[in-house]
């Protein structure tokens, strides 16, 4: 797309991965209108944008993708230029435990916004996108070797993957059936500042921190592809304004780990930055039943991306794995309203209240 002037709805903006891309975006498109639409469920956090929700070119709106009437009603006040769709339940623990809310949100949330984009776009498509964010679990699990490109066949193993395979496959639907113009990405695992503390990362370093135990499923041998989150939203600003209508892109961070190897290594980091002695915090690791349908291996080839759009990652892992670290010790307040669940008194206090 053109830099020219857009008013673009960013869908899930006040989450993990949303709310870097409504920031990015914000800063460095002043000429743009940035809508986050967000139904601030349990991973939504408000908190996260403070930095930014005073700007000029930012606006926030709560709602739920899966109101169809109420999004169309966004559509008429706004008239959207383009859709950045990163809503969506993401949590594989959870998935297992509730199949039917993914299904909900990430299948029947993702038709119902196709389905408003395809209405209020109809007759004028031209400067219009439909960008979805998916995600490298709709691949299945790789072996020892090998690596997903935008050609492997999908292989979803879990309520969450197959949630999200669906959404893509609804998204490509709308393409060859209806014209709309859609850019799709899939990225693989993220990691950086605002995560909430249920994945891996984060809740290592909050269960190291308040030397609480370390679980690790099965033998911890899984394997995954790690990027830098701020690294993810650049792509994605990339895809948005470079990307080909009707293309998909594999982002990732050419960074393979096991999960056990993680673990040692961010005990490492927190034993050097909280002063305890080399190997103490190792000492917190317990291995739990492993996960239902736990995926071995997941690998990105990203090369598409860097040959076609120019894209690279910026950091490599154990840099940006430090600053990841520091960010959680230096923002305790924001990992106690979130593990509390005051964070979620904040749209009231600045939106409700006002």
């Amino acid at each position: 797309m053109s830099s020219t002037t857009k008013t673009i709805m960013i869908t899930g903006g006040a989450g993990f991965i949303g709310s870097h891309v409504v920031r990015l975006f914000v800063r460095t498109y002043p000429h743009y209108h940035i809508v986050n639409l967000d139904a601030l469920t349990y991973a939504g956090n408000l908190e996260n944008l403070r930095d930014i929700e005073s700007a000029p070119n930012y606006t926030f709106e709560k709602g739920d993708i899966m109101d169809e009437k109420a999004i169309h009603a966004l559509f008429e006040k706004y008239q959207f230029d383009a859709v950045i769709h990163l809503a969506a339940e993401s949590h594989v623990d959870r998935s297992i435990l509730d199949p039917l809310a993914f299904v909900r949100t990430n299948v029947l949330g993702t038709a119902s916004l196709l389905n408003v984009c395809r209405n209020n776009w109809k007759d004028h498509m031209e400067g219009k996108l439909f960008y979805h964010v998916s995600t490298d679990e709709v691949y299945g699990s790789l072996g020892e070797v090998g690596f997903f490109t935008e050609e492997t066949p999908y292989d979803p193993r879990s309520p969450y993957s197959a949630s999200k395979a669906s959404s893509d496959h609804f998204v490509m639907a709308y393409f060859h059936t209806y014209h709309l113009p859609v850019v799709m990405s899939n990225c693989s695992n993220n990691y950086g500042s605002h995560h909430f503390p249920e994945k891996l990362i984060p809740l290592m370093i909050n269960n190291i921190k308040n030397n609480q135990p370390l679980p690790v499923y099965g033998k911890g041998a899984n394997v995954r592809d790690w990027l830098w989150v701020e690294d993810h939203a650049r792509a994605i600003d990339t895809i948005f304004h470079k990307g080909k209508v009707g293309d998909k892109y594999n982002v990732g961070g050419f960074n393979e780990w096991k999960n056990m190897d993680i673990v040692h290594l961010l005990c490492r980091i927190m034993d050097k930055k909280l002063g305890r002695p080399e190997g103490e915090s190792a000492k917190l690791i317990t291995f739990v039943k492993d996960r239902p349908g736990h995926d071995l291996r997941y690998a990105i080839d990203a090369t598409k991306l860097n040959r076609e759009l120019g894209w690279k990652p910026s950091l490599q892992f154990e840099e940006g794995l430090e600053k990841t670290v520091d960010w959680y010790l230096q923002n305790e307040d924001w990992v106690r309203d979130v593990t509390s669940g005051n964070y979620q008194k904040y749209y009231d206090e600045q939106y409700v209240k006002r």
